[in-house]
């Protein structure tokens, strides 16, 4: 296996693969539309005739809940540090842009010594119906919607969104 860093928008491959992956609402986080459409064609080329794209989504994220500073994880890090730490989320939503925001503040306490680390993770609120388009507009064919990780149809209030979409063609052809 080799470790290759790039750009989704612009896959820095030459030789077709059978199938390529987008886990945990990676299609999401291209937060402008030029992004997205980049990126789908990218992976339209680098994508053999007859390949797979496998793409799962954040579900449901307009319907997340607004809240301010809870606690997701707090407790002791394993290991020589022995560092305590609490990771503190707010979610908000700005419907206006169509985009759900995770604040994090992960907080290590180690020897009596506070470090404070602060990012945002932001999502654009895409439904499925809106990806299965854009995948067709980029040339894919949806063959599959999903609700779980083993086959389950999807609906809106499924726990898993993911899409499965081939390009036309046959392997080898």
């Amino acid at each position: 296996m080799r470790l290759v860093r790039g750009d989704i928008r612009h896959l820095p491959f030459a030789a077709p693969f059978a199938l390529v992956m987008a886990p945990y609402g990676m299609l999401q986080s291209l937060l402008r539309e030029r992004d997205l459409a980049a990126t789908l064609k990218a992976v339209y080329a680098a994508l053999e005739p007859g390949g797979t794209f496998g793409m799962e989504l954040v579900a449901d994220l307009p319907a997340w809940e607004e809240y301010r500073q809870r606690v997701s994880l707090k407790g002791w890090r394993r290991g020589k540090s022995g560092a305590h730490v609490t990771l503190v989320e707010t979610v908000r939503q700005d419907r206006e842009k169509g985009l759900t925001i995770f604040d994090q503040e992960f907080t290590e306490r180690i020897d009596g010594q506070r470090r404070v680390h602060r990012f945002a993770l932001t999502f654009r609120t895409l439904s499925v119906p809106q990806i299965a388009r854009r995948l067709e507009k980029a040339g894919f064919e949806v063959e599959a919607l999903l609700g779980d990780y083993q086959g389950g149809p999807w609906d809106r209030r499924a726990d898993v969104w993911m899409v499965i979409a081939r390009k036309p063609g046959v392997a080898g052809a």
